[in-house]
């Protein structure tokens, strides 16, 4: 015996309402843009109606279902629209090296070579640091600032803010090792 359509719908966007912020964090965390995460949403919806929709106590059920499962209902949408993208070769992140040589237009092809090596020296650099840091590092590079990282991420600003300076502390030493050292403006 299937519940009343209204009883699972109304459970759901309870459930949904109640997760609303978690939802998107597990979103921004896997970088998502604005239109993605509300894609994620919808996705979470879809799943949990399907998962329920022929139990006999579904409103029940998803009234009464942990945090813990629309979190990993939410991370699996969100990889699973990774991937389709990625399948479809419509990945529209843009590469720090791509930034860097858009940046670099105005420049000759000799500047443009040594700072895409630059670049790629960075990024190899990154990878070397904690994993734990990476992703800040990355976002700092970028150009977000420390307190919308910390949004993004769901983080406090202190943990954000020691996840950065260490980071940077381990990308400053690793470039050192590698041989690169920055000039000082004075």
């Amino acid at each position: 015996m299937r519940p009343p359509p209204d009883q699972l719908s109304s459970a759901l966007e309870s459930l949904v309402d109640h997760c609303t912020e978690m939802i998107r964090r597990v979103a921004w965390r896997h970088r998502l843009s604005d239109a993605d995460v509300d894609e994620v949403m919808q996705e979470v919806r879809i799943r949990i109606w399907h998962a329920h929709q022929r139990v006999e106590d579904a409103g029940e059920q998803i009234a009464s279902a942990p945090a813990s499962y629309v979190y990993r209902t939410a991370t699996s949408a969100a990889l699973d629209l990774l991937r389709r993208r990625r399948a479809r070769r419509d990945d529209r992140t843009v590469a720090i090296d791509e930034q860097e040589l858009g940046a670099a237009v105005d420049e000759g092809p000799e500047e443009r070579v040594e700072a895409s090596e630059l670049t790629a020296q960075v990024a190899r650099a990154i990878e070397t640091i904690p994993a734990t840091r990476r992703a800040v590092v990355r976002m700092y590079l970028v150009g977000y600032p420390r307190e919308e990282i910390a949004r993004l991420m769901g983080w406090s600003e202190a943990k954000t803010r020691n996840l950065l300076y260490r980071g940077l502390a381990d990308l400053r030493e690793r470039l050192t090792k590698m041989g690169i050292v920055w000039e000082n403006a004075t």
